[in-house]
């Protein structure tokens, strides 16, 4: 198994975790655990909402860039990764230790 599926597999074992997507900076799904249309819409929206955090660091501090962005509803929490070729993205429960 390649490190990418170990990674993956990793975590999609931990508690909590409802979706793991895999999405190119065009949009396009590279993986997912999600059924067709969910990927579709968090591939549609969420390397946008990347972007325009990372041009918003870059604003804020030049020298500075995203690493790492945690949105979190009601319903779920969000975590995307933007990296240089693709964006993970993981949708989770949120956890109960802050309500």
């Amino acid at each position: 198994m390649s490190e990418v599926e170990a990674t993956f597999s990793r975590i999609n074992a931990h508690k909590g975790v409802l979706a793991t997507i895999i999405v190119d900076h065009e949009g396009k799904p590279i993986r997912s655990t999600a059924d067709a249309n969910v990927t579709e819409q968090y591939c549609e929206l969420i390397p946008q909402l990347a972007t325009m955090a990372r041009s918003l660091v870059r604003d804020l501090d030049p020298q500075n860039d995203l690493q790492f962005l945690r949105v979190r509803s009601k319903l779920h929490e969000i975590l995307i990764a933007p990296e240089t070729e693709f964006v993970l993205i993981v949708v989770q429960e949120p956890s109960s230790e802050t309500e």
